[in-house]
C-alpha cells in the first residue's frame, strides 16, 4: 500500500490547502504592515548550529541524517525560531531593533499530541534588539492580532515568567537532576508529587515550589504571589513585569499561570500562551529568549511567538467560495480568449474546457460563458454536465 503516509502526516486537499494559503497571506500581510520582514530559512541545517541556543527541548524532536557531501550530521528543523535568531545575529548584523517573520513547514519525530501533525506549518514573528517590556507588549499584541486576523480570536492569554521558578530553584539549591524532576512535576501540576520531591528542601523555598502550581488566574494571582512567595529580587522583578503587561493591555483577555514553564531551557523571561474555545491546548505560544544568537556571534535580546497554521486553519471558519466560471474550449477564437483573460485579471476563477472535455471535477462552477448575438456573456449554470469537488 504505497499510497499510505507515515503516521501523523497528511496531505492538504484543495479546500484545506486553500484555507491555509488564505490565512497565510492574510497574517503575513498583517506582519508586513507592522514592519516585520519575511525570511525563509532552509529546511536542513548542520545539527550543531540548528540546536545551538535552544537548550535540550528540541533534541528529541529533531530528525537527524548524515550529509553525503560533508559527512557531517544534519538536522531537519523542528522549530524555525533558532534559525531566525541565527539570521538576525550572523547574517543581518543590524545594531538596532529587527523585526522578522516566517511561515513554513517543520518536522517533528513525534507529534505534540494525539491530534497534532508531525509536520506543522509554523507561522511566527520575532523581535530582536530590545530588552524592555515594550517588546513583550508588542509581541503579545501582535499574536492576538494574528489570531483575530485568522478568525480564531484568543479566549484567554496566559502570562508567566520563567524567572520565578529559576529564582526558587537557585535559592533552594536544586542540582540539575532535581531541577528537571521538579520542573516536570510543576508542568503537570502534580502537587502530591511535588510535596514528596521537595520534602527535604529548606523553607520558605519548599512551600513556595509546592504553592507555585496553584498560582494561576486573574490579576489577583500576582498579588497573592507577592505575599506568599519569598522576597527574592528576581521574583519581585518578574511580578512587576507581569503587572506592567497586565495594566498595559486591558483590551486583551489576560490571565496568569506561574507554573507554565514550557520551553524553560529556552526562555528566560516572560512567556505567554493563547487559547481558543474548544481546543485542548494552546493555539499559539511565545516568550522572551534573550541571548539565543550568542552562539552565532551576537548576544541580542529577543522575544516572539509562533503558531501551527494547520491547526489554526482547521479551527477557522471556511471562507465562502464565490464560485467559478465555466468557459468552452476557445481554439482559435480570439474574442473568447480575450474575455477569459480579462475575467482572470479581475480575479475571477475561469475554468476553460479542453478540446473534447465534457466534465469538470474541481472548483464550484456556478456560472458559464455563452455566446449571445456575437457577444460573450456570463449566465448562471443550468443543466450543464459538471461535477464539483
Amino acid at each position: 500500500m504505497n499510497w499510505l503516509l507515515p503516521e501523523y502526516t497528511a496531505d492538504a486537499l484543495p479546500q484545506e490547502a486553500a484555507q491555509i494559503e488564505r490565512l497565510r497571506r492574510a497574517v503575513l500581510d498583517l506582519f508586513r504592515v507592522r514592519g516585520y520582514e519575511f525570511v525563509m530559512p532552509p529546511m536542513l541545517q548542520y545539527l550543531d548550529s540548528l540546536l545551538t541556543g535552544s537548550g535540550s527541548d528540541l533534541k528529541l524532536r529533531t530528525f537527524k541524517l548524515v550529509d553525503q557531501l560533508s559527512g557531517r550530521t544534519l538536522g531537519v528543523r523542528a522549530d524555525i525560531t533558532p534559525q531566525v535568531a541565527r539570521i538576525d545575529a550572523h547574517l543581518l548584523n543590524r545594531t538596532g531593533v529587527t523585526r522578522l517573520c516566517y511561515c513554513d513547514s517543520v518536522l517533528h519525530t513525534l507529534p505534540a499530541s494525539q491530534a497534532s501533525s508531525r509536520e506543522p506549518i509554523q507561522l511566527g514573528a520575532e523581535l530582536y534588539g530590545y530588552a524592555g517590556v515594550e517588546a513583550d507588549l508588542e509581541a503579545i499584541r501582535l499574536m492576538a492580532a494574528a489570531l483575530d486576523c485568522a478568525g480564531t480570536p484568543a479566549s484567554r492569554i496566559d502570562l508567566g515568567h520563567v524567572g520565578i521558578f529559576r529564582a526558587l530553584s537557585n535559592a533552594a539549591g536544586l542540582d540539575a537532576e532535581a531541577e528537571v524532576a521538579v520542573l516536570q512535576l510543576l508542568q503537570t501540576k502534580d502537587i502530591p508529587g511535588l510535596r514528596q520531591r521537595c520534602a527535604g528542601l529548606a523553607e520558605p523555598y519548599r512551600s513556595a515550589l509546592i504553592r507555585l502550581p496553584e498560582l494561576y488566574g486573574d490579576a489577583q494571582t500576582l498579588e497573592t504571589a507577592a505575599c506568599e512567595l519569598p522576597q527574592l529580587p528576581e521574583i519581585t522583578s518578574a511580578l512587576e513585569t507581569l503587572r506592567n503587561l497586565q495594566s498595559s493591555m486591558p483590551e486583551l483577555p489576560l490571565s496568569f499561570d506561574l507554573s507554565d514553564l514550557r520551553g524553560y531551557n529556552y526562555h528566560n523571561g516572560v512567556v505567554f500562551a493563547a487559547y481558543y474555545p474548544g481546543f485542548p491546548s494552546a493555539i499559539a505560544l511565545g516568550g522572551r529568549y534573550d541571548g539565543a544568537g550568542k552562539a552565532f556571534g551576537r548576544d541580542r535580546p529577543a522575544t516572539g511567538f509562533s503558531m501551527d497554521l494547520r491547526e489554526v486553519a482547521r479551527l477557522s471558519a471556511l471562507e465562502t467560495c464565490s464560485g467559478a466560471i465555466l468557459a468552452p474550449y476557445a481554439g482559435a477564437n480570439d474574442a473568447l480568449a480575450k474575455v477569459i483573460n480579462t475575467l482572470r485579471e479581475q480575479g475571477e476563477v475561469v475554468v476553460q474546457l479542453l478540446s473534447g472535455e465534457a466534465c469538470i471535477e474541481g472548483p464550484l462552477l456556478d456560472r458559464q460563458l455563452i455566446e449571445h448575438q456575437g457577444q460573450w456573456i456570463i449566465q448562471a449554470i443550468t443543466g450543464i454536465d459538471h461535477k464539483n469537488g
